[in-house]
């Protein structure tokens, strides 16, 4: 699948009049075999041997992307966790956040056969931080006149065992950002060969506005326009906080929390989707000032 280009073109006339940023690249390929390469870890939930793994595979392909990293340590029930976040050097205008989670669902619980085996998790954790390391790549050549930061949170997928409470990174993320975002953006379950993406009822809704508006200008039809269900994932501390942010999620991916989230269930065309998506609307929502 080649390379895809998407200029600011795409968001003539929603801009302020300054000079439109570069194209972001993205190839649905390439987010693909970043998929594989997580799975290659093994389980990756809070304690496993796959999760300290994939947490310095993260860093080290942000900064092989040019990113600067950044690790935030907490802990729950005496479990080290740590969120990743990238950076771009000298970055200033709005704040934007793209988030995903990489961690796993240790048990399986929605299985019929194994229940209490650990998810392997393709599209719940694997395939949101494929769109956000093949976006990097492209967002540090093109340089959107945001600050962008790529978050990678910790402990999403515990919720309901033992002690364990959903999005414990994303928690810990907002309530230590010092900076009110103009936008957040979470990307969870986006990588399923029979994508649908309808508008989670919770999210903001001029946010989902402008998203989906940018995927029916590229015809990226997993994007449905009609209302989702309401979802609990890592866009909620954010809104608690007063704000505005959105949920990509297939919810009605079959495999959620089973063994069978395997990657044989994802295609490249879906992460496409996502990830042209996302960089078309970076080009119409960070747009820079006009001179003077």
């Amino acid at each position: 699948m080649a390379w895809f280009l998407f200029a600011a073109a795409l968001a003539a006339g929603c801009g302020r009049g300054g000079t439109s940023p570069r194209s972001v690249a993205f190839d649905g390929d390439r987010a693909l075999q970043l998929v594989d390469v997580q799975m290659s870890f093994g389980a990756r939930y809070p304690g496993s041997a796959g999760h300290a793994a994939v947490q310095l595979w993260i860093e080290q392909g942000l900064r092989d992307a040019g990113w600067m990293t950044e690790g935030q340590d907490f802990s729950f029930e005496g479990v080290p966790l740590r969120n990743v976040v990238g950076r771009l050097e000298s970055a200033s205008g709005p704040l934007v956040i793209l988030g995903a989670h990489y961690d796993t669902r240790p048990r399986a619980d929605r299985d019929s056969i194994d229940p209490t085996a650990p998810v392997p998790g393709a599209d719940d954790g694997a395939s949101g931080v494929a769109v956000l390391l093949e976006l990097a790549r492209g967002l540090a050549v093109a340089r959107p006149a945001c600050e962008v930061r790529l978050a990678f949170f910790d402990a999403e997928d515990s919720g309901n065992i033992g002690e364990w409470d959903w999005s414990l990174g994303a928690r810990h993320f907002a309530g230590v950002l010092d900076t009110d975002p103009q936008a957040v953006v979470i990307v969870d379950m986006v990588g399923d060969r029979d994508l649908r993406l309808p508008r989670e009822s919770n999210s903001t809704v001029s946010l989902v506005d402008s998203i989906w508006s940018a995927a029916r200008q590229l015809g990226n039809d997993a994007f449905v326009d009609e209302a989702g269900s309401s979802i609990t994932d890592d866009h909620i501390p954010f809104l608690e906080r007063g704000w505005p942010a959105v949920d990509i999620i297939d919810i009605q991916y079959p495999y959620w929390h089973t063994t069978q989230d395997t990657a044989d269930k994802l295609s490249a065309d879906s992460l496409e989707q996502v990830g042209t998506t996302l960089a078309a609307w970076l080009s119409s929502f960070c747009v820079p000032p006009a001179d003077g």
